[in-house]
């Protein structure tokens, strides 16, 4: 007999570490190829992971809630053959996570001081490309070189932990990588506490100069009083997900500042033209085609008459992505919401945003999404009106720079100008809003942006073939 040892996969670029969250094998069960063994959970995604060999669970090395790092050894399983054809060793098995090299896909352009916000949400900026500049800062990388997660580093920021603080956490993690334990261990530390010095107050009336110091204690934030709860109240406590989503939520609010806008279009003749080719074209392809592709090919198309659109902000530096990448609000059957990500979303035909959406959804409501579904999205759309609603003002989903909304579809009399003067007839009638980052997104641009994703809904060619 062998021993294999079964490592956690690496589940994305920005992915280094995991929580098991349950065993499904327990020692001494017998293990098929391809088999889940444990379930594991990221800030990202749910997953599980398969052991890739025929064997039995000889030993379990973390216990549930416990986080691992990408490359972790997590369990051994017995396994037939030649010891030497099947001992699995960690250095030549899977390298251990390594911080992912200069981006070479995003335009990083330097904010100029002197420059108003105006000038850089719709004109063409000069940038600089990171392999242009060797030396510079990589968004989750020192200069020192130490990596931290993006988990990390928003667990950080919601902390209130400055950079020299996060620097001199001690990391557990491989090649002393500090992990999201690591975090928590140290804010979980009562006696963590700084120096704060007061600037130098110089009092030119009396020619003193005086300077202050004192101690404080570094609190996570100001302790809430308990709410009054009344006989019959129900108190439901947050699964994993919701937390991660309330986070997530109050981060967003808290680090860019939300404007919103909205328009109205006509889209009778997208819902003509869907009318017309829905019963062909499951017939042809087995599947449904909804709105949401046609959506989302209107703001693919948008992006790339707007690129400062598709944007993320790191400190005054702007991020202008390549790619588009769109994620699209899922809403699960627990009642969590979740952003599954259409990569290159305007390389795919009508067929092709069609079926990754059907495909992405379906992988949703079924647990069944990978890391990597859920990461690199450069822009968000969400469908309220599946739900009735006919407008919202969702919230951004960092690290990027605005979402949109769109409402129901409704018939309403509208006034429509014809060679023969005004009419006035029933349309089919849409709301879209977005919500939008305005460090970075003017209302110039996040207008102009909203109201082309709504002229390529209301100018749909009722001819088109699919």
């Amino acid at each position: 007999m062998a021993i294999y040892k079964l490592l956690l996969p690496k589940m994305g670029e920005s992915v280094s570490e995991a929580t098991i969250t349950k065993w499904v094998k327990a020692v001494g069960d017998t293990i098929a190829e391809d088999e889940a063994v444990v379930e594991i959970a990221t800030d990202k995604v749910d997953s599980d992971v398969p052991s890739p060999v025929v064997g039995k669970l000889s030993k379990i090395l973390f216990e549930e809630n416990k986080v691992v790092q990408v490359g972790d050894v997590i369990a051994l399983i017995e396994v037939e053959g030649n010891d030497d054809a099947v001992l699995r060793d960690e250095d030549d098995a899977m390298p251990n996570f390594v911080a992912p090299g200069p981006v070479v896909d995003e335009e990083v352009i330097e904010a100029d001081p002197s420059s108003s916000a105006e000038e850089f949400s719709y004109e063409e900026v000069p940038g600089v490309n990171l392999l242009d500049k060797e030396s510079e800062e990589l968004p989750n990388q020192k200069p020192n070189g130490r990596f931290y997660s993006p988990l990390v580093k928003n667990i950080a920021q919601e902390e209130g932990l400055s950079k020299d603080e996060l620097d001199q956490i001690a990391g557990s993690g491989a090649e002393g990588r500090v992990t999201k334990q690591d975090v928590l261990d140290y804010l979980n530390n009562a006696n963590r506490r700084h120096a704060v010095k007061t600037p130098v107050v110089d009092d030119t009336s009396t020619g003193d100069t005086t300077s202050v110091s004192t101690s404080i204690e570094s609190q996570k934030s100001v302790q809430q009083p308990a709410l009054p709860t009344t006989s019959g109240d129900e108190i439901i406590e947050m699964d994993r997900m919701r937390r991660l989503i309330a986070d997530h939520m109050v981060h967003s609010v808290k680090t860019s500042p939300h404007v919103a806008s909205f328009v109205e279009a006509d889209v009778t003749h997208l819902v003509n033209w869907r009318n017309k080719v829905k019963d062909s074209y499951k017939q042809r392809e087995g599947e449904n085609i909804t709105f949401t592709p046609l959506f989302i090919e209107a703001i693919s198309k948008a992006i790339k008459d707007f690129p400062m659109i598709n944007v993320s902000v790191d400190g005054h530096r702007i991020i202008k992505k390549k790619h588009i990448h769109i994620g699209m609000a899922a809403a699960l059957p627990t009642g969590n919401l979740i952003v599954p990500v259409i990569k290159n979303a305007d390389q795919l035909s009508l067929v092709g945003l069609s079926k990754a959406v059907n495909d992405l959804a379906y992988r949703s409501r079924s647990n069944k999404l990978k890391p990597d579904d859920t990461q690199g999205g450069t822009f968000t759309f969400s469908n309220i009106g599946a739900f009735g609603n006919i407008m919202g003002f969702p919230i951004i989903n960092q690290p990027q720079a605005a979402i949109l909304a769109v409402g129901t579809i409704k018939k309403r009399p509208a006034v429509l100008e014809t060679a023969d003067g005004d009419v006035i007839a029933i349309r089919h009638m849409m709301y879209l809003s977005m919500s939008y980052d305005h460090r970075v997104i003017d209302g110039a641009l996040g207008g102009m942006f909203l109201k082309r994703v709504a002229d390529y809904l209301e100018s749909w060619d009722v001819n088109r073939e699919i």
